[in-house]
């Protein structure tokens, strides 16, 4: 099997949380790098994020999304800060720095919370 289709076999199989974190490190990583080239690539990386909190803002208004209303409206609070952020960052008038810090936040709240119901905890070694 190809790493290729390895890896999109691994991707179908991860939860909504799993390609979540996934996306936010990706877009960290990103960042981050375009923090110390700047240049075409923070402007990318910018775009990138930007992609993530829009895709978020969309999924978060949905009527069938299960978070609380007020994580949800928080969550899109940050999506519109992102949006009206990037823009300096990418210009060169503000750093990326919190654009990343916001972005760690989430992903420790993703990693730290529980598992969704739709995934069973993965049993502990030497459980009995």
């Amino acid at each position: 099997m190809s790493i290729a289709a390895y890896r999109r076999r691994q991707e179908a199989a991860e939860s909504p949380r799993e390609l979540e974190r996934r996306a936010f490190r990706t877009v960290i990583g990103k960042l981050t790098e375009g923090k110390e080239k700047g240049g075409r690539t923070l402007i990318e990386a910018c775009f990138l994020n930007n992609q993530l909190w829009s895709a978020l803002a969309v999924d978060l208004a949905l009527p069938d999304n299960g978070l609380p209303n007020e994580l949800k409206a928080r969550l899109i609070s940050l999506a519109l800060w992102v949006q009206r952020y990037t823009p300096q960052v990418m210009q060169g008038s503000a750093p990326a720095d919190p654009l990343i810090s916001v972005n760690r936040n989430i992903l420790d709240g993703l990693t730290t919370m529980p598992p969704s119901p739709d995934r069973a905890p993965a049993p502990q070694v030497g459980a009995a």
